[in-house]
């Protein structure tokens, strides 16, 4: 299950309660070897030394309406061809900025399945398969 961050937590709440305005910008999509508190948004990111590894855009375009208390992707989320090995991604992350390290991480979400990036493969998620839900 995806868990927001506390950080993300309180900034809904007080946008909710007319305390601030709050608008994350263009949101990027994060892979990660490892999180080690997802309400903190403490993550491990894929290294970019050597890798072509790059956070991905998720903006506005990319996302469907929001229907039935969620909201998926509508195009695949493609990274770089890596260069070198990402290492085993468990985990993906949503930051509200594409540099690596930046900004804050807002979303956590274990994969289903842990997959070994090598050089030479591409990961990419797949139209819909990118879901947030306010449940």
């Amino acid at each position: 299950m995806a868990s927001a961050t506390n950080f993300l937590e309180l900034k809904l709440l007080d946008h909710l309660v007319g305390n601030i305005d709050y608008d994350p910008g263009t949101l990027f999509l994060v892979l990660c070897t490892a999180v080690s508190n997802s309400e903190a948004g403490t993550i491990t990111e894929v290294s970019n030394s050597g890798t072509a590894y790059t956070r991905q855009s998720l903006a506005a375009s990319k996302w469907a309406a929001a229907a039935s208390g969620s909201c998926s992707t509508d195009e695949n989320i493609q990274f770089s061809t890596a260069t070198a090995n990402y290492g085993t991604v468990t985990h993906i992350a949503i930051a509200d900025a594409s540099a690596q390290g930046g900004g804050n991480i807002l979303i956590t979400q274990q994969l289903t399945s842990a997959k070994t990036v090598e050089t030479g493969d591409t990961f990419v998620v797949n139209t819909g398969n990118l879901t947030i839900n306010l449940t």
